[in-house]
């Protein structure tokens, strides 16, 4: 399409009156092209650089409305204004209904040119519009469609990428678990089964997301309900016979989601440590959601936090919860009420500043 000068396709097997279209119209900043018939029409129209044609209705052989027909059955056909001397307005119905950009009444004197000259012109700019539009429909749509290749692609990447870690930390847990397994002294027992924990627990979150649906979040009550299971495999084992889990199904983003398993992998460690000087007991793991703030609790109805006293502890895990309670920006606090010990941690669904929590719990 010419933006400086449109060239017209003037079909009218009226010849007189095509030389009067073709002198106003050049005068008027057209360059007009003639075809006598429908056929020859489309024959030209074939060999390109029409930018819009104008139409008669009554020729021979193909008429009009035949021709109109055709002409918008080409690819990239460009706009048609109907003319004719007919007075009958079904035949303009008709044409524009058919397709015609416009349509207008001629007469033998020529004086409909002027018209001509504004139908032409606006057709040609409806159109050069109507081609900017579409292009840039196209271009949206393809930039979608590269968008959405590219989202697939990363999300498969991203998939592949949490199977891959998930699976070298397993190998790592696994490892550590047989060295726990072997290990005769209590105190090197104990660190290799908490470092077990410690790393199940961020393995599960990629094995969460290798699985899940979603690659942004994770939902807890599965993600835990895997972690403890990993728990009660691990060295220490026999003494997590009653530990138990209740959570709802809450989503939540991958990175709290490690800071809730190693928290909870570390008070549940302390529980099987000192909770049960004689044996084992009951182990509680809850979760649940109020409005916009999440609330975990782990119990036991042990012997209590006061009676909790070994003189080779470290006081890693009590620094490692603290850590991963200012993460999630959660407050921690001891249940003073219940039987044994209870530690609840109060935090956002999403994330926030980070709080200073305090824990004071033998680790």
């Amino acid at each position: 399409m010419n933006a400086e000068t449109p060239t017209l396709l003037y079909i009218d097997d009226d010849k007189a009156l095509a030389r009067l279209v073709d002198r106003g119209l050049t005068r008027l900043g057209l360059k007009v092209v003639h075809a006598e018939n429908g056929d020859e029409g489309l024959k030209r129209l074939a060999q390109g650089g029409i930018d819009v044609v104008a139409l008669d209705q009554y020729m021979p052989g193909l008429d009009g409305l035949e021709t109109l027909e055709r002409i918008l059955a080409i690819p990239n056909a460009p706009p048609v204004v109907f003319v004719t001397a007919a007075q009958d307005s079904k035949i303009a119905v008709t044409a524009l209904k058919a397709g015609a950009a416009d349509y207008l009444v001629k007469d033998v004197q020529g004086d409909f040119i002027p018209l001509l000259h504004v139908a032409v012109e606006g057709a040609f700019r409806q159109a050069r519009l109507q081609k900017a539009r579409d292009e840039a429909e196209a271009e949206v749509h393809a930039a979608r469609d590269r968008f959405a290749a590219l989202a697939a692609e990363r999300e498969v990447l991203l998939r592949e990428v949490n199977h891959r870690v998930g699976n070298s930390l397993q190998i790592i847990a696994s490892l550590l678990h047989l060295q726990a397994s072997s290990a005769v002294e209590d105190d090197v027992k104990a660190a290799l089964t908490n470092a077990m924990g410690r790393v199940a627990a961020v393995a599960q979150v990629h094995r969460r997301l290798y699985t899940s649906h979603d690659l942004k979040s994770v939902l807890l009550n599965q993600y835990l309900d895997a972690l403890l299971e990993d728990l009660r495999r691990s060295a220490e084992g026999n003494k997590m016979s009653r530990l138990t889990l209740k959570a709802a199904p809450i989503e939540i983003d991958p990175d709290r989601a490690v800071a809730i398993g190693i928290i909870v992998n570390e008070l549940v460690m302390n529980a099987v440590k000192y909770a049960y000087p004689d044996g084992a007991g009951p182990i509680h793991v809850d979760l649940v959601a109020h409005d916009d703030e999440l609330v975990l609790s782990i119990a036991d109805n042990g012997v209590g936090l006061n009676a909790r006293t070994d003189p080779r502890s470290t006081g890693m895990g009590q620094r490692i919860v603290a850590a991963m309670a200012a993460k999630l920006a959660a407050t921690v606090e001891r249940d003073p009420d219940h039987k044994g010990t209870r530690i609840v941690l109060c935090f956002p669904r999403t994330a926030k500043s980070p709080a200073k929590p305090s824990l004071k719990a033998a680790s």
